[in-house]
Protein backbone atom coordinates (compact mmCIF):
# COMPACT_ATOMS: atom_id res chain seq x y z
CA UNK A 1 0.00 0.00 0.00
CA UNK A 2 1.41 3.55 -0.71
CA UNK A 3 -0.08 5.36 2.28
CA UNK A 4 0.42 9.52 2.12
CA UNK A 5 3.74 10.54 4.06
CA UNK A 6 3.88 11.29 7.45
CA UNK A 7 3.64 15.33 7.44
CA UNK A 8 2.41 15.09 4.04
CA UNK A 9 -1.30 16.17 5.16
CA UNK A 10 -0.06 19.04 7.85
CA UNK A 11 3.27 20.19 6.83
CA UNK A 12 4.60 23.66 5.49
CA UNK A 13 3.11 23.53 1.59
CA UNK A 14 5.72 26.08 -0.51
CA UNK A 15 4.67 26.64 -4.63
CA UNK A 16 7.07 27.26 -6.88
CA UNK A 17 5.33 27.21 -10.17
CA UNK A 18 1.99 26.41 -12.04
CA UNK A 19 1.19 23.79 -14.57
CA UNK A 20 -0.28 26.08 -17.59
CA UNK A 21 -1.85 23.93 -19.70
CA UNK A 22 -4.02 22.65 -17.14
CA UNK A 23 -8.19 23.56 -17.35
CA UNK A 24 -8.31 24.54 -13.91
CA UNK A 25 -5.64 25.92 -11.54
CA UNK A 26 -2.83 23.08 -10.67
CA UNK A 27 0.05 24.34 -8.98
CA UNK A 28 3.85 22.65 -8.47
CA UNK A 29 5.15 22.98 -4.89
CA UNK A 30 7.05 20.86 -2.26
CA UNK A 31 6.34 19.75 1.29
CA UNK A 32 8.55 19.94 4.12
CA UNK A 33 8.16 16.15 5.82
CA UNK A 34 10.14 14.69 8.65
CA UNK A 35 11.79 12.60 5.20
CA UNK A 36 12.53 16.00 4.04
CA UNK A 37 10.93 18.31 1.33
CA UNK A 38 8.85 16.70 -1.17
CA UNK A 39 7.50 17.52 -4.42
CA UNK A 40 3.91 17.29 -5.05
CA UNK A 41 0.69 19.13 -7.22
CA UNK A 42 -1.41 21.73 -5.28
CA UNK A 43 -5.03 21.95 -6.79
CA UNK A 44 -7.16 24.84 -4.71
CA UNK A 45 -10.69 24.55 -4.33
CA UNK A 46 -11.05 27.73 -5.60
CA UNK A 47 -9.25 27.31 -8.51
CA UNK A 48 -11.86 24.73 -9.78
CA UNK A 49 -13.81 26.15 -12.88
CA UNK A 50 -17.18 25.48 -12.83
CA UNK A 51 -18.68 22.73 -14.86
CA UNK A 52 -22.13 21.85 -15.89
CA UNK A 53 -22.83 17.87 -14.49
CA UNK A 54 -20.08 17.98 -11.61
CA UNK A 55 -20.87 20.21 -8.18
CA UNK A 56 -18.75 23.55 -7.94
CA UNK A 57 -16.07 22.69 -5.70
CA UNK A 58 -16.35 18.63 -5.73
CA UNK A 59 -13.27 17.96 -7.85
CA UNK A 60 -10.69 17.62 -5.16
CA UNK A 61 -12.18 15.66 -2.88
CA UNK A 62 -13.01 13.27 -5.99
CA UNK A 63 -9.13 13.41 -6.39
CA UNK A 64 -8.64 12.39 -3.12
CA UNK A 65 -11.42 9.80 -3.42
CA UNK A 66 -9.78 8.04 -6.63
CA UNK A 67 -6.82 7.53 -4.38
CA UNK A 68 -8.88 5.92 -1.47
CA UNK A 69 -10.43 3.46 -4.09
CA UNK A 70 -7.41 2.41 -5.65
CA UNK A 71 -5.84 2.05 -2.01
CA UNK A 72 -8.77 -0.39 -1.32
CA UNK A 73 -8.76 -2.62 -4.47
CA UNK A 74 -4.65 -2.89 -3.89
CA UNK A 75 -3.91 -1.10 -7.12
CA UNK A 76 -1.31 1.19 -6.36
CA UNK A 77 -1.96 3.14 -9.22
CA UNK A 78 -2.91 6.57 -8.08
CA UNK A 79 -0.01 8.74 -5.73
CA UNK A 80 -0.49 9.40 -2.45
CA UNK A 81 -3.20 12.29 -2.54
CA UNK A 82 -4.48 13.98 0.82
CA UNK A 83 -7.23 17.12 1.18
CA UNK A 84 -5.32 19.55 2.78
CA UNK A 85 -5.00 23.24 3.79
CA UNK A 86 -2.63 25.27 1.23
CA UNK A 87 -1.43 29.37 0.54
CA UNK A 88 -4.77 29.10 -1.61
CA UNK A 89 -7.26 27.25 1.02
CA UNK A 90 -7.88 24.04 0.66
CA UNK A 91 -7.45 21.57 -1.89
CA UNK A 92 -6.04 18.13 -3.41
CA UNK A 93 -2.59 17.74 -2.61
CA UNK A 94 -0.70 14.46 -4.67
CA UNK A 95 2.82 13.46 -4.37
CA UNK A 96 4.77 14.40 -7.40
CA UNK A 97 5.62 11.51 -10.24
CA UNK A 98 7.92 12.56 -12.86
CA UNK A 99 7.30 10.77 -16.07
CA UNK A 100 10.61 9.76 -16.69
CA UNK A 101 9.83 6.84 -19.32
CA UNK A 102 8.32 6.63 -22.71
CA UNK A 103 4.42 7.17 -22.05
CA UNK A 104 2.84 3.73 -22.87
CA UNK A 105 -0.08 5.93 -24.92
CA UNK A 106 0.49 7.69 -27.90
CA UNK A 107 -0.50 8.14 -31.33
CA UNK A 108 2.28 6.58 -33.47
CA UNK A 109 2.95 6.15 -37.62
CA UNK A 110 0.15 3.25 -38.65
CA UNK A 111 2.87 1.30 -40.03
CA UNK A 112 5.36 1.44 -37.03
CA UNK A 113 2.71 0.53 -34.45
CA UNK A 114 5.26 -1.70 -31.81
CA UNK A 115 3.98 -5.31 -31.65
CA UNK A 116 2.44 -5.49 -28.30
CA UNK A 117 0.79 -2.31 -28.29
CA UNK A 118 -3.53 -2.61 -29.00
CA UNK A 119 -4.69 0.02 -31.78
CA UNK A 120 -7.64 1.90 -30.14
CA UNK A 121 -8.33 4.65 -32.87
CA UNK A 122 -7.30 6.04 -36.56
CA UNK A 123 -5.96 9.38 -37.19
CA UNK A 124 -4.36 11.35 -39.66
CA UNK A 125 -1.55 14.14 -39.26
CA UNK A 126 -1.94 17.87 -40.87
CA UNK A 127 -0.27 16.29 -44.11
CA UNK A 128 -2.72 13.26 -44.24
CA UNK A 129 -0.27 11.04 -42.96
CA UNK A 130 -2.16 7.60 -41.24
CA UNK A 131 -1.36 7.58 -37.49
CA UNK A 132 -2.92 5.13 -35.11
CA UNK A 133 -3.92 6.05 -31.33
CA UNK A 134 -2.83 3.02 -29.63
CA UNK A 135 -1.52 1.86 -25.89
CA UNK A 136 0.80 -1.11 -24.47
CA UNK A 137 -0.63 -4.20 -23.68
CA UNK A 138 0.32 -3.88 -20.21
CA UNK A 139 -1.03 -5.43 -17.44
CA UNK A 140 -0.36 -2.76 -14.93
CA UNK A 141 -2.43 0.06 -17.55
CA UNK A 142 -4.90 -3.00 -18.10
CA UNK A 143 -5.71 -2.48 -14.23
CA UNK A 144 -5.67 0.79 -14.79
CA UNK A 145 -8.38 0.64 -17.91
CA UNK A 146 -10.93 -0.82 -15.07
CA UNK A 147 -10.04 1.29 -12.26
CA UNK A 148 -11.16 3.81 -14.87
CA UNK A 149 -14.71 1.75 -15.34
CA UNK A 150 -15.13 1.73 -11.29
CA UNK A 151 -14.48 5.43 -10.92
CA UNK A 152 -16.54 6.55 -14.10
CA UNK A 153 -13.46 8.27 -15.28
CA UNK A 154 -14.55 11.12 -17.88
CA UNK A 155 -11.38 12.28 -19.03
CA UNK A 156 -8.03 9.64 -19.10
CA UNK A 157 -6.03 11.59 -21.69
CA UNK A 158 -3.22 9.71 -22.93
CA UNK A 159 -1.23 12.74 -20.68
CA UNK A 160 -2.34 11.34 -17.46
CA UNK A 161 -0.59 7.89 -17.68
CA UNK A 162 2.79 8.40 -16.12
CA UNK A 163 5.55 5.89 -15.67
CA UNK A 164 8.42 7.31 -13.66
CA UNK A 165 11.95 6.56 -13.58
CA UNK A 166 11.34 3.49 -11.46
CA UNK A 167 8.68 1.69 -14.17
CA UNK A 168 5.96 2.02 -12.34
CA UNK A 169 2.79 2.94 -13.55
CA UNK A 170 0.47 5.81 -12.35
CA UNK A 171 -2.57 7.19 -13.35
CA UNK A 172 -3.37 11.07 -12.36
CA UNK A 173 -5.52 14.18 -12.90
CA UNK A 174 -9.04 12.24 -11.24
CA UNK A 175 -11.12 15.31 -10.72
CA UNK A 176 -13.79 14.64 -13.57
CA UNK A 177 -14.61 11.34 -11.74
CA UNK A 178 -17.45 9.13 -9.70
CA UNK A 179 -20.42 10.80 -11.53
CA UNK A 180 -23.50 8.81 -10.95
CA UNK A 181 -24.16 8.91 -14.92
CA UNK A 182 -22.12 7.33 -17.09
CA UNK A 183 -19.34 9.48 -18.19
CA UNK A 184 -16.36 7.19 -19.07
CA UNK A 185 -13.80 8.83 -21.49
CA UNK A 186 -10.65 6.80 -21.87
CA UNK A 187 -8.19 6.04 -24.35
CA UNK A 188 -7.63 2.64 -22.87
CA UNK A 189 -10.17 0.92 -25.13
CA UNK A 190 -7.46 -2.07 -26.11
CA UNK A 191 -8.83 -4.67 -24.01
CA UNK A 192 -12.64 -4.04 -24.88
CA UNK A 193 -14.47 -7.53 -25.08
CA UNK A 194 -11.85 -9.64 -23.67
CA UNK A 195 -11.95 -11.32 -20.10
CA UNK A 196 -10.83 -9.71 -16.91
CA UNK A 197 -8.00 -11.13 -14.95
CA UNK A 198 -8.60 -13.51 -11.90
CA UNK A 199 -6.10 -10.93 -10.46
CA UNK A 200 -8.41 -8.13 -10.77
CA UNK A 201 -12.21 -10.17 -10.53
CA UNK A 202 -10.63 -11.07 -7.33
CA UNK A 203 -9.75 -7.76 -6.17
CA UNK A 204 -13.57 -6.21 -7.68
CA UNK A 205 -14.78 -8.76 -4.78
CA UNK A 206 -12.85 -7.43 -1.90
CA UNK A 207 -13.22 -3.86 -3.08
CA UNK A 208 -17.28 -4.37 -3.42
CA UNK A 209 -16.75 -5.88 0.47
CA UNK A 210 -14.57 -2.71 1.45
CA UNK A 211 -17.76 -0.56 -0.18
CA UNK A 212 -19.95 -2.37 2.44
CA UNK A 213 -17.89 -1.00 5.30
CA UNK A 214 -14.96 1.70 6.39
CA UNK A 215 -14.61 2.95 2.52
CA UNK A 216 -17.89 3.90 2.50
CA UNK A 217 -17.62 6.52 5.69
CA UNK A 218 -14.20 7.69 4.07
CA UNK A 219 -15.80 8.39 0.62
CA UNK A 220 -18.86 10.13 2.28
CA UNK A 221 -16.72 12.94 2.99
CA UNK A 222 -15.63 13.55 -0.38
CA UNK A 223 -18.86 12.40 -2.32
CA UNK A 224 -22.58 12.16 -2.33
CA UNK A 225 -24.38 9.07 -1.45
CA UNK A 226 -25.82 8.57 -4.83
CA UNK A 227 -22.17 8.54 -6.49
CA UNK A 228 -21.13 6.13 -3.67
CA UNK A 229 -23.71 3.60 -4.57
CA UNK A 230 -23.35 4.29 -8.49
CA UNK A 231 -19.62 3.25 -7.61
CA UNK A 232 -21.11 -0.19 -5.69
CA UNK A 233 -23.27 -1.02 -8.57
CA UNK A 234 -20.33 -0.38 -11.47
CA UNK A 235 -18.31 -2.69 -9.46
CA UNK A 236 -20.98 -5.26 -8.95
CA UNK A 237 -21.63 -5.41 -12.89
CA UNK A 238 -17.91 -5.25 -14.07
CA UNK A 239 -16.76 -8.35 -11.78
CA UNK A 240 -20.16 -10.36 -12.96
CA UNK A 241 -19.47 -9.92 -16.28
CA UNK A 242 -16.01 -10.69 -16.07
CA UNK A 243 -14.98 -8.62 -18.97
CA UNK A 244 -13.73 -5.49 -20.53
CA UNK A 245 -16.38 -3.15 -21.26
CA UNK A 246 -17.03 -2.06 -24.90
CA UNK A 247 -16.67 1.44 -25.64
CA UNK A 248 -20.64 2.99 -25.81
CA UNK A 249 -21.85 4.05 -29.10
CA UNK A 250 -24.67 6.34 -28.24
CA UNK A 251 -21.68 9.13 -26.87
CA UNK A 252 -18.40 10.05 -27.19
CA UNK A 253 -15.98 7.68 -25.86
CA UNK A 254 -12.74 9.20 -25.98
CA UNK A 255 -11.45 12.16 -24.08
CA UNK A 256 -10.53 15.84 -26.84
CA UNK A 257 -7.88 15.74 -26.99
CA UNK A 258 -6.62 12.09 -26.12
CA UNK A 259 -3.72 13.55 -25.27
Amino acid sequence: MTAPPAGFADGVLHLTGRLTEASNTTLYGHVATPRGDLPCVYKPVRGERPLWDFPNGSLAGREVAAYLVAEAAGWPLVPPTVLRDGPLGPGSCQLWVADADAPPVGFVPADEVPGDWLPVLAARDEDGRPYVLAHADDPALATLAVFDVLVNNADRKGGHVLRGADGHLVGVDHGLCFHREDKLRTVLWGWAGRPLPARVRADLRRLATALTGPLAAALAAHLRPAEIAALAARTAALEGSGVFPPPPVDRTAIPWPPM
